[in-house]
């Protein structure tokens, strides 16, 4: 897959192409469903697949300060597209001035200028151009203008829910990591450098690796978790109990995410990690002296190993 900054940097006598536009943070599934179309018919008609996204988020260039928490990395995110068969990531700098393009600059810069769309795909909600004043209609009317079909591609849901990035977050910041699970297609995953802790996992038999988080991430709710440690040097993958909150036991301020890998024998220190998240087994609580926060522990390790083993608690 060809990696773009901007529409410029299309090649010379670079031919038409089939294009799909969004932010697309999560690679969810109603996102895998627009990109797989605009992949399939860019097959059919001979030509390449593009997929148009922002940096930095546009909320934070048109509201700063309301950048949503990120399910995925840029690194992540390209990865995950990459593997739908994408030909071209391309990544629009979205600043202030872009922002106040209108529905019709945008199309012409985005999409014709550089591009030479044939057809685009969207989502059957998709709004674009200042104050997303285009929709779907508007583009259609745009592309018979310039030369271009659109197919908007329906909206992915379970049981009345759309599957969106917005619906993503809340079940995320609710620590309900399985219904996050169910909307991306995988499990939500939080990537992460391994740093010194206080080492007070180690002192109570159960020594933790600590992790650095990206400062936006979507990490879920305070409570513990059962979940698979990614090590990124070799892709093992490791059983892990995981703690996130503020160790109110021991009156902790600072919010962390630490895992405590089952039989594992090693120093994680320095490393890039992930934490692939399978379930929530339960909430922070605050317990009376060490022993019986160390029999919690142990507990909470063996119902990671069934949870790991079986699948979550709750289908």
């Amino acid at each position: 897959m060809q990696r773009w900054r901007g529409t410029q940097a299309a090649p010379g006598g670079w031919g038409r192409a089939v294009a799909t536009i969004g932010v697309f943070d999560g690679v969810h599934r109603g996102h895998q469903q627009i990109i797989g179309h605009a992949v399939k018919r860019a097959g059919e008609l001979g030509v390449q697949s593009v997929v148009l996204t922002f940096d930095p988020h546009p909320s934070e260039v048109v509201r700063p300060g309301s950048h949503p928490a990120v399910l995925t990395e840029p690194a992540r995110k390209a990865e995950l597209i990459e593997a739908l068969g994408v030909d071209v990531l391309c990544v629009i700098p979205f600043t202030a001035e872009y922002s106040r393009l209108s529905p019709e600059e945008f199309v012409h810069d985005a999409l014709v200028e550089h591009l030479h769309t044939a057809l685009v795909v969207v989502g059957e909600n998709f709004r674009f151009g200042h104050k997303q004043a285009g929709d779907v209609d508007l583009l259609t009317r745009l592309g018979r203008t310039f030369g271009f079909a659109v197919e908007g591609a329906p909206l992915v849901a379970d049981e009345g829910t759309v599957f969106s990035s917005t619906y993503i977050r809340s079940c995320v910041d609710a620590g309900d990591v399985v219904a996050a699970a169910r909307a991306l297609g995988r499990p939500h995953r939080l990537e992460g450098v391994v740093v010194r802790g206080d080492q007070r996992g180690r002192e109570l038999g159960f020594p933790t690796a600590n992790l650095l988080v990206p400062p936006r991430a979507a990490v879920p709710a305070d409570g513990i978790y059962a979940a698979w440690l990614v090590r990124d040097r070799d892709g093992a993958r490791l059983p892990s109990a995981v703690s996130i909150g503020t160790n109110p036991t021991f009156s902790g301020k600072e919010r962390r995410v630490e895992a405590f890998v089952l039989d594992f024998e090693g120093d994680l220190y320095g490393e890039r990690v992930h934490l692939d998240f399978a379930d929530r087994l339960r909430e922070q609580r605050v317990y009376q002296g060490v022993e019986p926060l160390i029999a919690q522990i142990a507990e909470d390790v063996e119902q990671t190993r069934e949870v790991l083993r079986n699948g979550p608690m709750r289908a």
